[in-house]
């Protein structure tokens, strides 16, 4: 499934919980806006876990999360990291 294949309500759900993480509104997750976002739904996740899931996650190796590889991990199932 890709981001094409999503209904507007699903895009739109998804961009609101991109937004809601994205502090300061730059339209990138940065690590620690990650670190949060992943406390926040898993509790005991560890950072060095979220640590290495934001490497995976930041395809291009920018050193953020953009919202299309937001979507990507949000389609493959967050909850695995």
């Amino acid at each position: 499934m890709s981001k094409i294949d999503l209904s507007p309500e699903e895009l739109a759900s998804i961009k609101e919980e991109f937004n809601f993480f994205d502090k300061d509104k730059n339209g990138l997750i940065e690590l620690p806006e990650f670190i949060e976002l992943l406390t926040v739904l898993s509790p005991k996740t560890k950072v060095k876990s979220v640590e290495e899931g934001f490497s995976l996650i930041d395809k291009n190796h920018d050193g953020s999360i953009d919202f299309d590889e937001f979507v990507k991990w949000w389609q493959e199932g967050w909850w695995e990291y």
